[in-house]
């Protein structure tokens, strides 16, 4: 198991990049930037090993600086969307920025994605990581509070991929980290990923209104397009979606409020240390046999299809994304968390500690 760095660019400001490998020693090298707390590439074998790069992404520094769909991002200090950009706490409202029509997007106009993180590699027998840290200012896009973020990006030789974020704030506020990949596990070249097969541990969502802002209501998935709870393929029935898909399912792992519930834990769930994670979703792609895992101690995860590339984008090797190029499935809090009570908490105080794992097994079938 190795971990190698080198230089990635330079930014604007003067300030350079650096781009880390991590490569598990058993086919899955992973590449990511201190830019963002980016993954750049995620590269696998397939059935008959074949590697292919099965993550959407540019190929330099300047392209990831105007990363509009959020290829690989970190996503701080709130994944999702915000309603209207506001929310109150503790009696007092703040006005965040508006960057996805009347609505707050990702963390706004810079959100973490778009900050140069402090990197530290690791490498020890049993596993390498890289550490990346990044202090957010007081009044940042509008959030209240100084927040202390890191995440951690640590391959162990079973083809594991564990990214935990943690935070700490000196006011209350509100955080929901998220990792923003676009997988196709055909490659990302490969085309759209209509024909991936998906499972997800959800038997409800999040129902949204018009502008894919929550309306409070959680609904069951049975007998709806949204039925992932057996493996079935993203393209079957995407046509009935309208925009296709970009909803929040509820885990069975955690309850509405996000307590633990139990019965669905998977003791072996590919935690590192004493996590306790929960199943989230299992992703396939017959042709090369690839297959993804994902667990959580989120109780949430989005499913979005790609729905905005249109082939306007151009990423690595030239190629061009068009619709359903990539699909990401992302654990958080839901969606719009600090205007919905009901929904389990993302607000953060002092002395707390924020902590979010999701672990990614990868193999070919």
């Amino acid at each position: 198991m190795q971990v190698r760095h080198q230089p990635y660019g330079t930014l604007p400001d003067g300030r350079r990049a650096t781009l880390f490998e991590l490569d598990d020693g058993h086919g899955l090298r992973v590449r990511l930037t201190d830019h963002g707390a980016i993954v750049v590439s995620v590269e696998l074998p397939d059935r008959a090993g074949r590697v292919a790069d099965v993550t959407l992404g540019y190929d330099t520094l300047e392209q990831w600086q105007h990363n509009a769909p959020y290829f690989g991002a970190t996503i701080g200090r709130y994944a999702n969307r915000i309603a209207r950009g506001r929310f109150t706490l503790d009696g007092r409202t703040y006005t965040l920025a508006t960057n996805d029509g009347r609505n707050h997007l990702h963390g706004g106009r810079r959100g973490f994605d778009q900050r140069l993180w402090t990197a530290e590699p690791i490498q020890a027998a049993d596993r390498v990581a890289v550490r990346l840290t990044y202090r957010s200012p007081d009044g940042e896009e509008g959030y209240p509070g100084q927040l202390d973020a890191t995440v951690v990006y640590t391959l162990t030789p079973d083809r594991t991929l564990r990214i935990e974020f943690t935070a700490e704030t000196d006011r209350p506020t509100v955080v929901n980290l998220a990792h923003h990949s676009y997988w196709n596990l055909a490659g990302h070249a490969a085309g759209d990923i209509l024909g991936h097969e998906l499972w997800l541990a959800a038997d409800e969502y999040t129902a949204v209104d018009d502008e894919l802002i929550p309306t409070g209501e959680l609904r069951p998935v049975r007998g709806t397009p949204l039925d992932f709870t057996q493996p079935t393929p993203v393209g079957v029935r995407i046509a009935q979606v309208p925009g296709g898909y970009d909803h929040n399912f509820v885990l069975r792992g955690a309850s509405a409020r996000g307590a633990a519930v139990g019965a669905d834990a998977d003791p072996g769930a590919l935690a590192a240390g004493k996590d306790t994670l929960w199943p989230a979703a299992r992703l396939v792609e017959p042709r090369s046999g690839r297959w993804l895992e994902l667990y959580t101690d989120q109780p949430g995860v989005q499913f979005y299809s790609g729905n905005f590339l249109d082939g306007r984008v151009t990423g690595k090797s030239g190629v061009r994304y068009g619709r359903h190029a990539g699909l990401c499935l992302e654990t958080q809090r839901f969606p719009d968390s600090p205007n919905h009570p009901e929904f389990p908490s993302a607000v953060l105080r002092p002395g707390e500690r924020y902590r979010h794992v999701m672990v990614h097994r990868f193999g070919a079938e």
